[in-house]
C-alpha cells in the first residue's frame, strides 16, 4: 500500500470510523510501531472520553484480584501449556474448600473483591463438585466476585454432565458464578486451533458459549494468545469474530492479548517480543471499536512494557495477581505489589484508580 493511501486510513482512524479486516491488516504491515501506537492511543481517548464522568481519559484501572486454579488435572494436553497434569501423576490435584477459603482470606485482607477460577479438563468431577464449590464461596465470601471458568471449560462440562450448554451456565449462575473470563480463546481460528489444541473446542463452540452467557446476563472478557503458528491475518479474523459477537450481545467487557510462553511446553515456536506484542495490542484497539476497555499484560510483558502498552491503546493494567500458575509454568515469572503499579501507572500522569469486574470504581480518589 502507498504512503497516501495508508495516510487515508490513519485519518479515517483518527475519525473514529470503523475499518475493515483489510484496511487493519494494511495498518499492521505498514505502518511503524510508533505511528500504530499514536492512533491507537487516539483511539483510546475518543473511547474513554466520557467514561467516569468525562475523567476516563484520566484515570488507569486495576483490579486486586488473585488467580486460584481448582485442578491441573486436563484431558486435552494443549501443545502450548506447561500448567495440565494426567490424572494419577504425582502433582495432580483438586483443590478442597478448606485450601480455596485460605486462598480467599488472603485475597480479602489485602483489600480484594475477586478471583479468578479456572482449571483443567478434569474427566472425573462432576455437577456437585462445581456447585458445592459455587455456593461454600458464595455463603463465606459474599463480596467476592467468581470470574470464572471458560468456555472451554463449559464445553467439557456439558460433554461431561450430559447437559446443554446453556443449562450448565444458568445452573452455575444460579450458584453465585459472577461472570466469565475469556481463557481458551487463543486464536479463534480453526485451522490454528487444530495445530496447537486439537482437543480444545473450536471457535464456534467458544462464542456459542460466550453468546449463551451474555443472553443469560453474564459478562465476560475477550483473550487472545498469540506469537505462536498462526499470522497476521490470523490474527485479524480472531479480532473481527470478537468485535462481530459484540455488535450482537455487547457482553464484552474488555480485550486482554498476551504473547505464547514456550518455557516447559510442547509448541516450538520462535517467541514473540514486546515489538510483536505493542503492535498487535494497538492494533485490537483499533480495531475493537466497540470494546471500551483493553488491558496490558504486564504479566507476560514484565513491568516496564506494561507502562508502555498505556500508551498503546491500553487503559487498564490489569490485576496485582496474588496467585497465577499457568502461564508462570510456562517460564513468566514477572510478580508486581500493588505500590510498584500504583506508581507506574502515576508516573505516566494518570490517576490509579481500583476497579471491579464491571469496571466500576470501587476506591476513594487519592
Amino acid at each position: 500500500m502507498t504512503r497516501a493511501a495508508l495516510d487515508d486510513l490513519c485519518r479515517k482512524t483518527l475519525e473514529g470510523a470503523r475499518l475493515s479486516g483489510e484496511e487493519a491488516l494494511a495498518l499492521e504491515a505498514g505502518l511503524p510501531l510508533t505511528e500504530l501506537g499514536a492512533l491507537a492511543h487516539a483511539r483510546r481517548r475518543m473511547k474513554k472520553a466520557n467514561a467516569y464522568g468525562g475523567r476516563g481519559n484520566e484515570i488507569v484501572t486495576y483490579l486486586v484480584d488473585r488467580n486460584i486454579n481448582y485442578t491441573n488435572v486436563c484431558d486435552v494436553y494443549c501443545k502450548f501449556c506447561a500448567f495440565y497434569r494426567v490424572e494419577g501423576a504425582d502433582d495432580a490435584y483438586v483443590i478442597t474448600h478448606e485450601e480455596l477459603g485460605k486462598k480467599v482470606e488472603e485475597l480479602v485482607a489485602l483489600g480484594g473483591n475477586q478471583i479468578l477460577l479456572q482449571g483443567g479438563h478434569h474427566p472425573k468431577l462432576g455437577l456437585d463438585f462445581y456447585l458445592e464449590m459455587l455456593g461454600f464461596l458464595r455463603a463465606k465470601f459474599p463480596g467476592v466476585n467468581v470470574h470464572g471458568f471458560s468456555p472451554p471449560e463449559f464445553n467439557h462440562f456439558s460433554e461431561v454432565f450430559k447437559m446443554p450448554v446453556p443449562e450448565v451456565i444458568q445452573r452455575f449462575k444460579e450458584a453465585g458464578l459472577g461472570s466469565i473470563p475469556g481463557g481458551g480463546g487463543e486464536i479463534l481460528v480453526d485451522h490454528v486451533r487444530r495445530r496447537i489444541a486439537p482437543l480444545k473446542c473450536d471457535t464456534n463452540a467458544w462464542l456459542s458459549v460466550m453468546r449463551e452467557a451474555h443472553r443469560l446476563g453474564l459478562r465476560s472478557s475477550a483473550t487472545m494468545m498469540f506469537g505462536h503458528v498462526e499470522t497476521a491475518a490470523d490474527r485479524v479474523e480472531h479480532l473481527q469474530r470478537l468485535r462481530d459477537l459484540q455488535d450482537e450481545t455487547n457482553g464484552f467487557t474488555a480485550f486482554i492479548c498476551w504473547t505464547f510462553q514456550e518455557e516447559n511446553t510442547r509448541l516450538r515456536a520462535e517467541p514473540a517480543g514486546a515489538h510483536a506484542y505493542l503492535r498487535t495490542q494497538a492494533l485490537a484497539r483499533i480495531f475493537l471499536d466497540n470494546f471500551d476497555n483493553v488491558q496490558a499484560s504486564w504479566v507476560t510483558q514484565g513491568a516496564k512494557i506494561g507502562q508502555v502498552a498505556l500508551q498503546y491503546g491500553a487503559n487498564d493494567f490489569g490485576s496485582t495477581m496474588l496467585e497465577e500458575n499457568v502461564v508462570s509454568s510456562a517460564g513468566a515469572s514477572w510478580r508486581m505489589t500493588l505500590p510498584e503499579m500504583r506508581r507506574l501507572i502515576a508516573d505516566l500522569g494518570y490517576a490509579p484508580r481500583q476497579r471491579d469486574n464491571w469496571y466500576r470504581l470501587v476506591d476513594l480518589p487519592a
